[in-house]
């Protein structure tokens, strides 16, 4: 057996290791986005997910991108977007949602820096 054929096979299972390690390693140090308390993620899911995505990436435009959302606006300021509305798209959630349902996407959202 040539040289390089004994080499490929000895290195194989220690290749084939590193590499499962590295895909394991990968999927499970994603933190998950949605990562709030229980009763908010489900607001979340239910009225802010079709626009904002299951990432916070944003799904509309570089303004519905949440991720650091809490970098680029106070609590007031993602109160007051919650309450009224975006300037384009975005709709008013004041008669829609509880006040204890916007303030626990407030908190969460204000978090996300």
């Amino acid at each position: 057996m040539p040289l390089a054929n004994r080499i490929i096979k000895r290195l194989y299972p220690a290749v084939m290791i590193l590499l499962l390690s590295t895909v394991l390693l990968v999927g499970c140090s994603g933190k998950d986005p949605l990562d709030g308390p229980k009763d908010i993620m489900e607001v979340y899911r239910a009225t802010c997910l079709n626009c904002h995505g299951t990432d916070l990436q944003g799904l509309v435009g570089p303004s519905s991108d949440l991720r650091n959302v809490g970098k680029r606006l106070t609590a007031a300021q993602i109160e007051r977007q919650i309450m009224e509305g975006g300037e384009i798209i975005m709709p008013a959630y004041k008669d829609k949602l509880s006040k204890d349902e916007i303030d626990g996407l407030v908190d969460w959202l204000a978090s996300k820096k």
